[in-house]
């Protein structure tokens, strides 16, 4: 997604220590009382508290000279601020973990080595994404991640994908242009951001540069090139692709693009930094009914945005979308806008929303320049607002949850085939997920896996012939074994009061796993609309016990 493309997040070692062993590792102090209040912390519910209490026992650590448990409880605070979209607080803890494993080398894992060299990038690119961060921080930061990769190591693309987006961002072309040429066609290290992106976040510094066909020919699939496996496509490159159509005469392309990625974008939240591009082919394409709709619908989101430059950019394309309906004598249409915090409902009307948005815009765009010592930003904003139709607008295809034809021609998922009987299978659950928007991998053995919230579910074919849909929810939320009682007694209500999901407890690593399972025995087979039911409730419920395990005191 962007500069704020990825964070798988997985908790790989969640009590802190090391892979072989807190006490294994020579010279290693560890203090028993913060390797308790460590564990205390990480049971928090995600949120502030956590974020404090983790502040606070790093700090105790410092004081302590426990050095590994300052470590261990800076990873966790790391992974703290990016669950709750916090990247611009990395840098601090990044820098604080870097400096104790270089001046105590013995102190990290391999693994924790090369995880470390990720959140350094996360760092890095947290100033693409807000002012907040400073300059010479991340420079440095970045200077140090080139030192430490090499001119010839793997994740050298990484550095020069940093240093070339990074350069775009405070609108040095020909810089970003030198530093594209030697990242432009190279897959990226372990440290790197998604392979699977890449090719969208190089499309997207080429339409920056006018360079339309240029960008969708990044994002045609080369001969011989791996399927990507990353959650966000195909709507990622979908979205890559909207503006880059449009301009280069290809409206029906766009449009087909805009209605398949909205599908998912509308309700994803970490989708919020796409939804510019969506207004923007809106206002550029001539769809400014459905451009106001979509205003209307996400304009809540822009109160808890995922970063500034995303919020930015949102709010000056919503104000485009504004300024050509008024001009299309739509002005005085009311909007709604829900209330927030303080703030009362209003209903401001076209005109006056468009206005609001480019206060919000342009004080983010000077926000960025000042910090940068440069006027790009706000040069850039201004050029969104200036622009008009390209073209007189297209058709935009049914947005029925349907991708069109399958490859033989057939469209099973429309008219009367949505009520036809048939056996089960993986192509049928993953087309639900698909109707819903969600995204999802195909693990093996055919298991289909996705996160909604703080929930991961599991959907497989269970039975002898596969009869059978099994979904299994397990709660991100993890409990320590010492609290196996509580977690009997919260499953034992849950079952009491509720028919779904069947809960249960079991233990992974003296970490308590609170899942719960859904079966359906389909032997007589059953309807994709019947099917796209049984998907909905199994989240709904999934989602639902998740919570309710995060809620635990």
């Amino acid at each position: 997604m962007t500069g704020r493309d990825e964070f798988t997040g997985s908790r790989t070692n969640r009590a802190g220590a090391a892979p072989d062993g807190p006490d294994v590792q020579a010279g290693v102090r560890r203090l028993p009382a913060l390797e308790a209040a460590l564990a205390d912390a990480r049971d928090l519910p995600d949120g502030p508290d956590r974020q404090v209490a983790l502040e606070r026992l790093a700090e105790r650590a410092d004081a302590a000279g426990d050095v590994r448990s300052g470590v261990d409880a800076r990873f966790a605070l790391i992974e703290a601020y990016l669950l709750d979209g916090e990247r611009w607080r990395l840098v601090e803890p990044v820098r604080r973990c870097r400096a104790a494993a270089d001046h105590r080398p013995e102190l990290l894992t391999d693994d924790e080595t090369g995880l470390l060299l990720r959140y350094q990038r996360y760092a890095v690119e947290a100033l693409l994404g807000t002012p907040r961060v400073g300059l010479d921080q991340t420079r440095a930061l970045l200077h140090d991640l080139a030192h430490r990769v090499g001119a010839d190591g793997p994740d050298a693309p990484t550095v020069a994908e940093l240093h070339c987006r990074i350069a775009d961002h405070l609108g040095d072309e020909p810089t970003a242009r030198h530093w594209y040429e030697r990242w432009s066609g190279k897959r990226p290290g372990p440290a790197g951001g998604c392979p699977g992106c890449a090719s969208a976040r190089r499309a997207e510094l080429l339409a920056g540069w006018g360079e339309w066909r240029a960008a969708l020919g990044e994002l045609q699939k080369r001969d011989g090139e791996p399927e990507a496996t990353c959650t966000d496509q195909p709507e990622r490159d979908l979205v890559a692709a909207l503006l880059p159509a449009l301009r280069a005469g290809e409206p029906e392309r766009a449009a087909a693009a805009h209605v398949r990625a909205y599908r998912r974008h509308r309700r994803e939240p970490a989708a919020f930094p796409h939804l510019s591009a969506h207004l923007r082919f809106c206002a550029l394409g001539g769809h400014l009914e459905r451009g106001l709709t979509i205003l209307t619908e996400q304009l809540p989101r822009l109160d808890r945005p995922s970063d500034d430059l995303a919020a930015m950019e949102f709010a000056a394309a919503g104000a485009l979308v504004c300024a050509l309906a008024e001009e299309a004598g739509l002005g005085g249409r009311p909007l709604p806008r829900p209330a927030y915090g303080g703030r009362a409902a209003t209903e401001p009307d076209v005109s006056a929303l468009g206005a609001l948005l480019l206060g919000v815009a342009s004080e983010l765009a000077g926000s960025f320049d000042a910090r940068n010592g440069t006027g790009h930003h706000s040069g850039r904003m201004a050029a969104w607002l200036a622009e008009r139709p390209l073209a007189a607008p297209v058709a935009l295809p049914a947005d029925d949850g349907s991708d069109g034809p399958d490859a033989d021609g057939s469209d099973e998922a429309s008219g009367s085939g949505e009520r036809e009987l048939m056996a089960l299978t993986v192509d049928m659950i993953t087309a639900a997920l698909d109707r819903r928007g969600d995204q999802y991998l195909v693990e093996e053995g055919d298991t289909v896996v996705g996160r909604w919230g703080g929930v991961v579910i599991q959907f497989r074919r269970a039975g002898e012939r596969g009869e059978v849909l099994h979904a299994r929810a397990m709660a991100a939320r993890r409990l320590p074994a010492t609290r196996r009682s509580e977690a009997y007694a919260f499953c034992n209500a849950w079952n009491h009061d509720r028919l779904l999901p069947k809960a249960y407890a079991h233990d992974i690593d003296e970490e308590l796993v609170l899942a719960g399972d859904v079966a359906t025995d389909l032997t007589h087979g059953v309807a994709p609309a019947q099917l796209t039911v049984l998907v909905d409730a199994a989240i709904a419920t999934g989602v639902a016990y998740a919570e309710a395990v995060a809620a635990l005191p």
